[in-house]
């Protein structure tokens, strides 16, 4: 491969819900993504996915799962509640979403106030300028406007760089990592090392998981098949097994 290998974008952000009626209400009313799909979450029974438009290539979220209302929600823990706000190491700190122009900046501005939800700003931070509000479950939202592309040579601040501990050498490798990469493919799975980052599965089902073949994971479900062309496929199938058990 000789492109440059990278993601070149966000497909979704998932956001968790107690009540997904309320963030589709939200984000499709007042924030204006458009809904595209609502389904049973592949693989996780009792639990419902939906996806709304924010480009043709890239979504927004909503999960629901059963007795989520149950979890609490702690301020400077699980949430950040604001844009400057704390939350734990590992959890989404705020989310910012872009539109094109300063006009449609403040359009959307107007359009969330309109709604009766208060929002903080137009802020000028240089290379955007934001605004800030709240979306259901204590959510801390902001919409960007960019001027231009963020220039590295102008924002990467040398105090920050040792504050944080990362040397000169450090950062000419993350301002140009390896542009794609070139060994063998496909890579096997590694073994497992603890010392590296490990979704949170079952113990015994991640080892499963991982001892898979990637052909076996793939073939795992029939979940390419649209919502209602799978159910009508599952419900063959099923009638088709006890046809033949008759």
């Amino acid at each position: 491969m000789t492109e440059r290998l990278q993601p070149v974008g966000v497909h979704h952000l998932a956001f968790m819900a107690a009540d997904m009626k309320k963030h589709i209400e939200f984000f499709t009313q007042v924030v204006g993504f458009p809904l595209t799909a609502i389904f049973d979450m592949h693989g996780v029974p009792g639990a419902t996915h939906c996806f709304m438009k924010m480009s043709d290539h890239e979504y927004f979220s909503i999960v629901l799962l059963p007795d989520v209302d149950k979890i609490p929600v702690e301020i400077g823990v699980t949430h950040a509640g604001y844009g400057e706000g704390p939350s734990a190491k590992g959890t989404l700190q705020h989310m910012a979403f872009r539109v094109h122009s300063e006009e449609a900046l403040l359009g959307m501005r107007d359009r969330i106030r309109s709604h009766g939800i208060n929002v903080i700003g137009p802020v000028d931070h240089g290379f955007c300028k934001s605004i800030y509000f709240a979306g259901p479950d204590d959510t801390a939202l902001e919409v960007a406007w960019g001027r231009e592309a963020i220039d590295p040579k102008v924002w990467i601040d040398p105090q920050s760089l040792e504050r944080i501990g990362i040397d000169p050498a450090d950062m000419d490798r993350y301002v140009n990592p390896p542009a794609t990469y070139t060994g063998p493919s496909p890579v096997p799975q590694p073994d497992y090392d603890p010392d590296k980052p490990h979704l949170h599965f079952p113990d015994p089902l991640y080892r499963k998981l991982l001892a898979k073949s990637d052909e076996s994971i793939g073939r795992s479900g029939d979940w390419a098949l649209p919502p209602a062309e799978a159910r009508a496929a599952f419900e063959a199938k099923a009638a088709a097994k006890a046809a033949a058990g008759a």
